[in-house]
């Protein structure tokens, strides 16, 4: 009991302390605030003035079916760092403020950790330390992880295996003969549409988990991709389906939900705080392309196991080999390399890959939700967001800001920003 009494005391005090000054939120009037920031209903939870409320609490919103991920039984601590500069960061020329940053983007919640310490800790827009942020794509990242661990246990006997190996009703399909190294990398060459439009195949496939009448079953969707735009393994291109095919390999292979394995094999060997959950298809398979939803501690705890290289203490939780293969510039094939798989990221398996010289990556969300990890100087940044925009295309601001608080949370706590040297090519 003491030790619960003295992690609480600690994380009152980082909320104390850091919180800022109450003022008027970014476009708070949008976000719902007359409503006090309700929950949706399963046809409005994803639009304003319901998203705040929804996506900090998306269990609650009626007609969503979702599954519970166990916390550990006792949590890992989290102590509030007694000593820490100040963060700033330039952008567009200008020298910004932590606090400036909450007055001009739309995050819900904002976690700064260095070597395990809290450094910073903000909730907005009414959100508390219980809220539940909904992952969107962070969620991909998580799941590589259950397939790494996966690997390491022999469930899953080799990357190299075909996704219809484990999952029999993909047989005879373009996504059932693609590897899971391939479905890791995003790379089976299977033309999947991803505008975010409302007419293209991950709107389909949204329709069809969510089981909207008339929509079909997620397993239909995946099986009528069928043109290329590239051979397999050879090209980066984003696609949610690739995701939830390597889902559905993880319950194949293992017999077992994906909330059970996130809390065997995740949730409770790193500590977690509070329980967890994922959004359940209406097939009963988890939407493990972006429906995991965590308290900001616990999105911190995660990013802290993954600067750790998979150990909690002396404990190694997570395979050490596949987190270097899943982040690391220098093990990805050119193509999936710090601006060649797009002009600035890399792609590892289902995580962003940064230029820079010290291995640093991210999980990103469409909305603006992030964890950035830089392993060598321990530094985790975890944002929760409800930023408008569904692609930087439409509105590259969010993302260009968000990219400079994290290079200044490194410069102003002695991480490096130093740019990725380049590879020679494999």
């Amino acid at each position: 009991m003491k030790h619960w009494f003295v992690h609480a005391a600690l994380a009152a005090t980082a909320f104390a302390i850091t919180s800022p000054t109450v003022r008027a939120e970014p476009d708070e009037g949008v976000l719902g605030k007359a409503q006090n920031y309700a929950v949706g209903t399963v046809a409005t939870w994803y639009d304003n003035p319901y998203r705040v409320g929804s996506w900090s609490a998306l269990k609650t919103v009626p007609g969503i079916r979702t599954r519970t991920v166990a916390r550990a039984a006792a949590a890992s601590p989290l102590p509030v760092a007694v000593a820490v500069p100040a963060i700033v960061y330039r952008y567009q020329n200008v020298s910004y403020t932590l606090a400036n940053y909450l007055d001009r983007q739309r995050a819900t919640g904002l976690l700064v950790l260095r070597h395990g310490e809290i450094v910073a800790e903000h909730y907005r827009y009414g959100r508390k330390d219980d809220a539940r942020f909904l992952s969107f794509s962070m969620a991909k990242s998580v799941t590589s992880l259950l397939i790494g661990q996966a690997l390491a246990l022999g469930i899953i006997a080799s990357l190299d295996d075909r996704a219809d190996q484990y999952v029999k009703a993909l047989a005879g399909s373009p996504y059932g003969a693609t590897t899971i190294r391939q479905l890791l990398r995003m790379s089976s060459g299977l033309t999947f549409s991803e505008r975010y439009d409302g007419k293209d195949d991950i709107a389909r496939l949204s329709r069809a988990s969510a089981g909207v009448p008339d929509a079909g079953r997620p397993l239909d969707v995946l099986r009528s991709i069928t043109e290329r735009h590239s051979p397999a393994g050879e090209k980066f291109v984003y696609a949610s389906a690739e995701t939830d095919v390597l889902g559905r390999v993880l319950t194949a292979a293992t017999g077992k939900n994906m909330a059970e394995l996130t809390a065997e094999w995740l949730w409770k060997p790193m500590g977690a705080e509070h329980d967890a959950f994922w959004r359940v298809s209406s097939d009963g398979q988890e939407q493990s392309f972006g429906g995991f939803n965590a308290s900001l501690r616990d999105w911190g705890r995660l990013g802290l196991l993954l600067a750790n290289d998979g150990r909690v203490g002396e404990k190694q939780v997570l395979p050490r080999d596949y987190l270097l293969d899943a982040t690391d510039p220098a093990r990805q094939p050119a193509a999936f390399r710090p601006r060649k798989a797009t002009p600035y990221f890399g792609y590892g398996y289902q995580f962003w890959l940064l230029p820079m010289k010290e291995r640093s990556f991210a999980m990103q969300g469409i909305h603006g939700q992030t964890i950035y990890v830089q392993p060598s100087s321990g530094i985790v940044l975890v944002l929760t967001s409800v930023w408008e925009s569904a692609s930087g295309k439409q509105n590259p601001q969010p993302y260009e800001e968000r990219d400079a608080l994290w290079r200044g949370v490194l410069q102003s706590l002695g991480g490096s920003t130093a740019p990725q040297a380049p590879l020679a090519d494999q």
